[in-house]
């Protein structure tokens, strides 16, 4: 019976199915289950790479006799020496310490399946997923028998490896990569590539056995080197087996992994010993550190505590001083000493008092977690204690900083007092200061009468000021007398400076009063000469800007350009002069008020203070009416000069007016003319052509009249002349009509013989382009010869064009705007519409017409002879031909033939020449 069964990979998800144990029952599902399906299933109908399939063979056969030869047994074969299962369950034993049941010891192939399947069944009972039947392995399967081997190594030899919570094939890849990581040039990724180079055998080897090899003598480049050397050391001295060969592992592409897990579950469980003495030594180091921790901790716990206690005893002595100097400074000092104890010293105390706190709870906290006895500091230091110190020292903190409070209060009462009297007295003071000099002064004789009045309301408002300073004099007096009450230290500085200040208040007094007298008296007098100030100023205003005005006219330029206007100019000049009589008498006038100021301001000894309603002195007065009498007769002989230069400007104009009046008219006559031959041609193109060249020898022979007004032109520019009322014509706008003619003149013939030339060419008959212009002519409303979209639509339906209203022949209309107006000016031209209209009316040549000319000249050969084109062209059209032309190379050539169908496609664009 078979003791093959299946169960589906839990990595795919699939439907299971198991197939019966060979005594009736299903093998029970456990936790190894996931693990001990083979990561690469054996299917029975593959085939494995013969390169893997030997190297599995080697290294299966010889872990196998690494376990066999405990029991002075081994191998040879590993798909025939197990056919019997003899060595399979005598294996099996070994490697579990546990016995199978009595194997049949006879050789019939039914005892053969019934050892095998005993073997299968013991596997079966460790928990392993099998998939090959007891047939299998006793017909020698090698395919079987490799993964049966591959199975039993899994579940006995990796299985049980465990690093770091993991197992297995993790497991082993995690222990080589701990154990390598400190080595250069080796990176464990895998059990293929990462053994590849033999450097990480070499590793795992060094370190657990430095002394089997120099690790740093090792390199990358000798592969077979550092393999062979591994496989050598382990087989020598740690009792493993070769089960590798270097050069297939080197050699090959991807070892196979099985064989690599093989051969390093060998390593793992050779050097497991030096595992055990590791984690045991990590144990006490754990153990040791914690010990360590908390010691270190009992000592920094005593160290804080001693340096807080001897802080506050030393802090205790300066709170409970109470002796002070008795001044607001020092007790003010020592307040700041004790808030700078408060913000700066204090606070980290605190902080070291709740670290000694926190740190003593959590000591406790890990000795008994650790089942250590707990922590009892020395005496005077338990928490207790220190509590207790500090509500000491927070209670000294308290007294004194109450004491302070009430030596400040005290001392500030006094120093606020005497702060109160320098504060008014330097008010008073400030007030006062300049005061009594002010009172005594004159200087309001120099004042007009509003800065007098001005003066006079402020001293009045001095003398309200001065009744509202007496109740802080009183206030003064007040204080002196009880700073000098309470015995203040500095009265005698406080008794004299009070003496002085009532003393200046008494003078201040009398002098306030002699001084109102003196300004009242002082503002009659100075009344009657604001009067005549007035007075003075609005006679001076007026005459002052007469004379401005006077002065700006006399002096004004001239930019005249008629002789009216100079006649104009005279004839205002004369009236001016006959008002200067009742200037003079005004000019007198204003003399005598300043003469009478003068008088009583000598008379009353008074400064004459400067006139407060004008700026205007007498002095510019005088100087602006002599510049006045100056400047008139200057006038006189500037505007004599002028009117002269008037008179010769009048001739230029005159002379230029009469030619330009002639030559204007003839150049838009000549317009009109080029207009009505433009629009409708009358006769043959030849005879329109004729009329125009007519007109243009017409138009050359005119240029001397030109030339003679451009001469004109110039001397009135050279004069500065810049209108001429005699004449519309400018030069610049004769100069721009002359050139239109002449432009528009050699466009016209340019555009006639055009005509006549796409007539020859297109076809296109004399009426039908007449047709075209006057279509053209009729839409152009502007006659500005172009046509816009609109226009030039409704221009072709007139010509016969069927555009229809909708999608479709907006489209088929924007194609033909496009045809005629490729640049997008958004105009059709009268060039573009005559050259669509004669593309669309003309019978043009085209390539097959030209082919057959030629077929007609060659009597229907497809080629042409050098001969027979000299013999029908013209000699320079042939010569043209030849050279352009490409030799013939059909079956039917002769020498000297030419290919003319070629060459008139090329003509026409259709190929390249």
């Amino acid at each position: 019976m078979s003791a093959y069964y299946h169960e589906t990979n839990g990595h795919n998800g699939m439907s299971t199915k198991q197939h019966r144990n060979g005594n009736g029952t299903y093998p029970q599902k456990n936790s190894g289950d996931e693990y001990m399906m083979p990561e690469e299933e054996w299917e029975r109908e593959s085939v494995l790479d013969p390169a893997w399939e030997r190297q599995q063979k080697k290294t299966f056969t010889a872990w196998c006799n690494s376990h066999l030869r405990k029991v002075d047994t081994s191998i040879e074969n590993i798909e025939e020496d197990f056919q019997n299962g003899l060595k399979l369950m005598l294996l099996l034993e070994v490697i579990s310490n546990e016995q199978l049941p009595k194997p049949d010891r006879g050789r019939m192939r039914f005892h053969k399946i019934a050892n095998v399947n005993k073997a299968l069944d013991f596997i079966a009972s460790k928990g392993v997923k099998l998939m090959v039947g007891a047939e299998e392995i006793v017909d020698g399967n090698l395919k079987m028998t490799l993964g049966m081997i591959w199975t039993i190594i899994l579940r006995f030899a990796i299985q049980d490896i465990s690093v770091e919570e993991m197992s297995a094939k993790e497991g082993l890849l995690l222990w080589c990569q701990r154990k390598t990581s400190p080595y250069k040039n080796v990176n464990v990724q895998n059990f293929h590539t990462s053994f590849k180079d033999g450097l990480a055998f070499c590793a795992l080897i060094h370190r657990h056995r430095p002394d089997l090899l120099d690790y740093n003598k090792l390199t990358k480049e000798d592969p077979l080197g550092n393999l062979n050397l591994a496989f050598d050391i382990a087989e020598k001295h740690l009792d493993i087996p070769k089960m590798l060969d270097a050069e297939e592992i080197n050699n090959s592409i991807k070892a196979d992994e099985k064989v690599v897990m093989t051969y390093v579950s060998s390593y793992y469980h050779a050097f497991s010993t030096t595992q055990k003495a590791e984690q045991a030594a990590s144990r006490i180091c754990k153990v040791l550190t914690i010990n360590q921790e908390n010691e270190q901790m009992m000592s920094e716990y005593e160290r804080l505590a001693s340096d807080l206690l001897d802080w506050i005893k030393q802090k205790r002595p300066w709170l409970e001083n109470r002796a002070t100097d008795n001044t607001l400074n020092g007790t003010q000092s020592k307040l700041g000493e004790f808030r700078d104890y408060c913000r700066s010293q204090k606070p980290p105390k605190l902080s070291q008092k709740a670290k000694l706190e926190t740190d003593f709870n959590t000591l406790q906290t890990r000795l008994r977690l650790s089942n250590r006895p707990i922590f009892t500091p020395t005496e005077g230091k338990l928490i207790a204690d220190i509590v207790e110190a500090w509500k000491g020292l927070e209670l000294a903190e308290k007294g004194f900083e109450d004491w302070l409070l009430r030596e400040l209060r005290r001392l500030e009462r006094l120093d606020h007092l005497a702060k109160k009297f320098q504060h008014k007295c330097d008010i008073h003071e400030e007030w006062s200061n300049g005061k009594i000099d002010l009172l005594k002064s004159t200087d309001f004789k120099q004042y007009s009468l509003n800065d007098l009045r001005a003066l006079l309301r402020k001293h009045l408002a001095f003398e309200s000021d001065l009744a509202a300073h007496q109740d802080r004099v009183e206030q003064i007096a007040a204080i002196a007398q009880e700073l000098n009450v309470l015995g203040y230290d500095q009265i005698t500085t406080v008794n004299q400076r009070c003496q002085k200040l009532c003393n200046e208040w008494d003078e201040l007094s009398d002098l306030t009063k002699r001084r109102r007298s003196a300004l009242t008296e002082t503002e009659k007098i100075v009344e009657r000469i604001d009067s005549l100030f007035l007075e003075y100023a609005k006679k001076a205003a007026s005459f002052s800007n007469w004379l401005d005005g006077a002065r700006e006219d006399l002096v004004d330029m001239f930019f005249i350009h008629t002789l009216d206007e100079i006649i104009g100019l005279i004839e205002a000049h004369n009236q001016f002069k006959a008002t200067l009589d009742d200037a003079n008498n005004e000019y007198k006038t204003i003399i005598r008020l300043v003469d009478e100021v003068r008088q009583i301001c000598h008379e009353n000894n008074l400064e004459i203070t400067p006139n407060p309603y004008t700026n205007i002195e007498a002095d510019e007065i005088t100087s602006k009416w002599n510049e006045v009498q100056t400047l008139v007769p200057q006038r006189d002989q500037d505007l004599q000069t002028e009117q002269s230069k008037q008179q010769q400007n009048e001739r230029f104009r005159m002379q230029f007016a009469q030619k330009a009046n002639i030559v204007g008219p003839w150049i838009e006559q000549q317009h009109e003319q080029l207009q009505e031959l433009t629009v409708q041609v009358v006769g043959t193109l030849e005879q329109h052509q004729k009329k125009l060249e007519t007109m243009e020898t017409s138009f050359i022979q005119y240029r001397p009249h030109i030339d003679e007004l451009e001469k004109y032109n110039q001397q009135i520019q050279e004069c500065m002349i810049f209108e001429n009322r005699h004449t519309p014509y400018t030069m610049e706008v004769i100069r721009v009509a002359w050139e239109q003619l002449n432009t528009q003149l050699t466009r016209q013939i340019a555009e006639i013989k055009n005509q006549i030339y796409t007539l020859e060419k297109k076809g296109i008959s004399e009426e039908q382009m007449n047709e075209f212009r006057a279509a053209f002519a009729h839409f152009d409303k502007s006659r500005s010869r172009r046509l816009d979209p609109k226009e030039f639509r409704s221009c072709l339906i007139a010509c016969g064009y069927n555009i229809r209203e909708d999608r479709q022949g907006d489209a088929d209309f924007q194609r033909l705007m496009t045809d005629v107006d490729p640049s997008q000016t958004g105009f059709v031209t009268f060039e573009s519409f005559l050259d669509f209209m004669t593309r669309e009316n003309s019978e043009e040549d085209n390539v097959d017409q030209l082919i057959q000319a030629f077929k007609t000249l060659s009597t229907d050969k497809p080629y042409i002879t050098a001969v027979e084109l000299k013999r029908e062209l013209p000699a320079d059209q042939a010569t043209w031909c030849i050279q352009r032309m490409k030799p013939y190379t059909g079956a039917d050539s002769v020498p000297g033939a030419y290919d003319y169908k070629t060459f008139s496609s090329a003509l026409y664009g259709e190929s390249d020449l």
